[in-house]
C-alpha cells in the first residue's frame, strides 16, 4: 500500500495545490480530530464520483467528487464516511478477505466452469459483506458530521444529486459509474437512510470557503466533465449550477459548451443562449468566447462567428489553438 501511494504522490494527475490540501485537511480534523495526524489526502484529477480510504492512512479525493459537491458540508460528508471506514478499521477487514477469498477462487479456477461459478459467488459475497460496512460508515460518519457542527441533511443531498444524474441514462446504479463505487447501496437506498440519520437540525454549510477553495481548478474540472462525452449526465450536473448560481459564467459556458456538442434539435440555440450570457458577464471564461464563435459556424453565421473568434485570440492571442481558430477566420470572411 505504501509503494501504491508513492505512486499515487508521483502521478501526473495528483493535484499539487498546497492551499487546497490545507483547506481539506482542516475539514479532516474537524470531523475526527483524534486521527487527523494519521491521514494523507491526495486529490486526484479524475472527473469521476469517488473518495477512497486505504488503511494506512492513504486517502483519495477524486475531482469529479469536488466538482459536484455544493459546499464544504457536502464534502465533509463524503470525507466523513470514508474516516469512518478507517476509524472501524473496514479497510484491514476488506484486504484480508480480499486476500483468502482471491486464493481460493484461483483454486477454485482450476476446474473450469465450475471455477466459474466459484469466483462469482466469491465475488457477490464480498460484494455483500463490503455493503454491511458502507452503512455503517454512512453511521458513523453522519456522528463525525453532526459532531463537527455540520448540517447533517447535506449528506443526503450528495446522493440526490448524483441520483438525478444517473436516472437520465438509467437506473440508480453508481456502480456503472465508476468501478469502485459498485459495492455501495442503491442511491436512492442510501439517500433516504441519511435523512433519517440527519433529523432536522441544521448547521454549517461552507459555501463560501467551498467556493473559495476550488475556483482555481473548477474550470478545468469542468472541461474534464465535458470531456466524458455523457451529454444527458453533464446537463443534469450544468442544470443545477446555473439553477444554483444563475450568474456562472463558467457553469453557463459548460452547458453551452455541451449543447453544442451534441447538436440535437434546438442544441445550438441552446448552447447560443447560454455561451452568449456567458461571455456577456466580466468574468467570463476566455473558452466560452471560442466555443461562441464554433456554435455560430455550425448555424452558418459568419460574421457573428468571427466577432466571436476575434474576441477570443484578443484575450487569448497564444492559446494553443490561434492557429486553427485564424484559418476558421480567414475561410469565414466573404
Amino acid at each position: 500500500m505504501d509503494r501504491e501511494e508513492t505512486r499515487l504522490r508521483r502521478s501526473p494527475f495528483t493535484i499539487r495545490d498546497p492551499a487546497l490540501g490545507a483547506y481539506l485537511r482542516d475539514i479532516v480534523s474537524r470531523l475526527s480530530p483524534e486521527h487527523a495526524e494519521d491521514i494523507r489526502i491526495h486529490v486526484v484529477r479524475t472527473p469521476l464520483f469517488n473518495a477512497s480510504m486505504a488503511p494506512n492512512g492513504m486517502m483519495q479525493v477524486w475531482s469529479g467528487l469536488m466538482l459536484r459537491a455544493e459546499n464544504e458540508a457536502q464534502l465533509a460528508a463524503v470525507l466523513g464516511h470514508e474516516l469512518g471506514h478507517y476509524v472501524e478499521k473496514h479497510t484491514v477487514e476488506r484486504m484480508r478477505d480480499v486476500k483468502s477469498k482471491a486464493a481460493f477462487a484461483q483454486f477454485m479456477g482450476m476446474f473450469g466452469i465450475v471455477g466459474a461459478i466459484g469466483q462469482l459467488g466469491v465475488l457477490a459475497s464480498m460484494f455483500a459483506f463490503s455493503r454491511e460496512h458502507e452503512v455503517r460508515a454512512d453511521r458513523l460518519g453522519m456522528q463525525l458530521m453532526e459532531r463537527a457542527g455540520y448540517d447533517g441533511r447535506e449528506a443526503a443531498k450528495v446522493w440526490d444529486n448524483l441520483l438525478g444524474e444517473v436516472k437520465v441514462t438509467g437506473g440508480d446504479d453508481v456502480g456503472k459509474r465508476s468501478p469502485m463505487m459498485a459495492t455501495h447501496p442503491p442511491i436512492e437506498n442510501r439517500r433516504n437512510d441519511l435523512l433519517k440519520l440527519a433529523g432536522t437540525a441544521g448547521g454549517r454549510l461552507g459555501s463560501d470557503e467551498y467556493r473559495k477553495a476550488i475556483a482555481p481548478h473548477r474550470m478545468g474540472w469542468l472541461q474534464d466533465e465535458i470531456r466524458r462525452g455523457q451529454y444527458e449526465e453533464s446537463i443534469v450536473l450544468f442544470d443545477r449550477m446555473v439553477r444554483d448560481v444563475p450568474g456562472d459564467a463558467q457553469a453557463l459556458y459548460a452547458r453551452g459548451e455541451i449543447y453544442r456538442q451534441r447538436a440535437g434539435d434546438r442544441d445550438i440555440e441552446r448552447s447560443l443562449e447560454d455561451l452568449t450570457a456567458s461571455t456577456g458577464m466580466p468574468d467570463a471564461p476566455v473558452e466560452a468566447f471560442r466555443s461562441l464563435g464554433l456554435a455560430f459556424k455550425q448555424r452558418v453565421d459568419g460574421v457573428a462567428a468571427t466577432q466571436a473568434f476575434e474576441k477570443y485570440l484578443s484575450a487569448a492571442p497564444e492559446a494553443a489553438d490561434a492557429s486553427l481558430i485564424k484559418t476558421y477566420i480567414s475561410t469565414l470572411k466573404p
